[in-house]
């Protein structure tokens, strides 16, 4: 697939995986919305492509919010060419054990993560008809395969991510649109709060760049290979042993979970002091 003149909407555009994939996007002549709530940075983010920065455009809105929703979905329908590409990279992350969670906190991992990507891509499927070359790509997690304790909430949503693009791949086979889905593992953003930061350390977990998830995202669009992946080893043979043998992964999360379960309590205490000191 040749990207150049296709046009991209990239939502969580702020976000550190959003601005590896817009720079490299860019770079390769691709025509780029990007979509997120911080304003100041978007705008920074579209001063520093370097490929036809006046091409691009940003939006800031909220996802969250129907209305947000609602006007990225007119924007793309005025467009005179229409859109090529969807890329469903907007989410957020939470680190707690069940019994710590809020309501609001459930309600947003699952409507951001799960719910706004299947709205998104429902309302802008026949604009992606329209286009030669339509792909969705949506950013998935390695916990959406395997189930880690600390991240039920977060995994849910990532699952049935996976499960949505393998679905809809399946009921496109006959047309001309592709779905990408794609599994980062542990990924060095802004989103890890300080505890999943040091528990990854104390585990050994390896964390890469976003850098590495964008490249892969480009690599596979670039060579039209749409078929679902993970990043990283061993978490590629996890996903496997985890699908195979389930009971393998169980005790091997046993033996960490006082490690896990340490951090969690410790950031589930941090919050309730700021949220004491706020009150």
């Amino acid at each position: 697939m040749n990207l150049q003149g296709k046009t991209i909407v990239l939502t969580g555009a702020s976000g550190g995986i959003g601005q590896a994939i817009a720079i490299q996007l860019a770079e390769h002549g691709a025509r780029l919305i990007l979509v997120g709530r911080n304003t100041p940075l978007l705008a920074e983010i579209a001063r520093r492509l370097r490929e036809n920065p006046a091409q691009h455009c940003i939006l800031s809105l909220d996802l969250e919010k129907p209305e947000g929703l609602e006007e990225l979905v007119n924007f793309c329908h005025g467009l005179p060419d229409g859109i090529d590409v969807l890329i469903n990279n907007a989410g957020v992350c939470d680190f707690s054990f069940l019994e710590d969670v809020s309501v609001d906190t459930i309600n947003q991992v699952i409507n951001l993560n799960l719910t706004t990507p299947i709205m998104l891509t429902f309302k802008l499927l026949p604009l992606l008809k329209e286009s030669k070359h339509g792909v969705v790509v949506n950013i998935g997690s390695v916990l959406g395969a395997i189930g880690n304790p600390g991240y039920s909430i977060y995994c849910a949503s990532k699952a049935g991510l996976s499960r949505f693009s393998e679905s809809l791949r399946r009921e496109l086979a006959d047309s001309h649109i592709n779905i990408l889905h794609i599994n980062p593992r542990a990924t060095a953003t802004e989103m890890n709060p300080a505890a999943v930061n040091a528990m990854n350390a104390e585990l050994g977990i390896v964390t890469d760049p976003p850098l590495r998830v964008a490249t892969q995202l480009l690599t596979r669009i670039l060579e039209d290979n749409f078929s679902e992946t993970s990043i990283g080893w061993p978490e590629r043979l996890y996903i496997k042993i985890n699908a195979l043998i389930p009971q393998l992964v169980d005790k091997s999360f046993a033996r960490n979970l006082p490690i896990v379960k340490r951090h969690a309590r410790a950031r589930h205490s941090a919050l309730e002091n700021i949220a004491d000191n706020l009150t």
